[in-house]
């Protein structure tokens, strides 16, 4: 992660003459920020995902030597959290007029959608934990959402766990079956085949939904199960 001070230190130290961040001089090459380096982060992980970023690509990108990240990066673990963070800083906050389990669907709506925004953005956030402001805003409106429903604290967080961590594992699954190259609809015509060949007439009769590649009302029916089973314990 950055640390204020010393990027602080490097810009006093630096001459009237010097460059400024993100320009060349003398053939040098640009200057690092913590900020334009997870962007271009990000930006890499559209355009390639997540198994080919490498910390010596974005690097390469950057035009720098590799070791010149883990200034603010020791690991490219401490790289994904810093992503995560970037990303749940695209949460929307709730309609605070709502009811609160329309407040906390809407919470749980907009991080999936936030994920989605992002290829392999589940995959990136799944296991990281960040102490940024992003991340501790979102949970501490999700639990303020509980708490004023009715919940006790312990259930608050338990129950908001419960909604991130679904929603986290509904967006793996979808960007799995959606990613480039992923054979998505491919699977679906395999699992179709592979149905109708054999003497299953309860999958038959649901394969439109388990084919289905369209994953809102995926996500929103399991959703709901979880809100209805939060409401019978308010």
């Amino acid at each position: 992660m950055s640390n204020p001070s010393t990027q602080a230190g490097s810009a006093a130290s630096r001459s009237p003459a010097s460059p400024a961040p993100g320009r060349t001089g003398r053939g040098r090459p640009p200057r690092l920020d913590q900020a334009r380096t997870i962007e271009t982060a990000l930006a890499l992980l559209d355009d390639s995902g997540l198994d080919a970023l490498t910390m010596r690509r974005l690097a390469e990108t950057m035009g720098v030597q590799a070791g010149a990240l883990y200034r603010y990066f020791a690991t490219k673990d401490d790289l994904l959290t810093a992503m995560a963070e970037r990303m749940v800083g695209e949460v929307a906050a709730p309609d605070g007029a709502a009811e609160w389990s329309e407040r906390l669907s809407g919470l749980a709506g907009s991080l999936r959608q936030a994920l989605l925004a992002h290829r392999d953005g589940a995959r990136v956030f799944a296991g990281t934990h960040s102490t940024g402001p992003n991340t501790l805003g979102f949970a501490d409106t999700g639990i303020g959402i509980l708490r004023d429903a009715g919940f006790a604290d312990e259930e608050a967080a338990r129950a908001l766990m419960a909604v991130t961590n679904y929603t986290v594992g509904h967006t793996l699954e979808e960007q799995a079956a959606l990613c480039p190259g992923g054979g998505g609809p491919a699977d679906a015509g395999v699992l179709r085949d592979a149905v109708t060949a054999g003497t299953y007439p309860h999958l038959t009769a649901a394969l439109p939904a388990l084919t289905s590649l369209d994953f809102t009302p995926h996500f929103e029916f399991g959703l709901g199960l979880l809100l209805g089973g939060l409401r019978a314990l308010s």
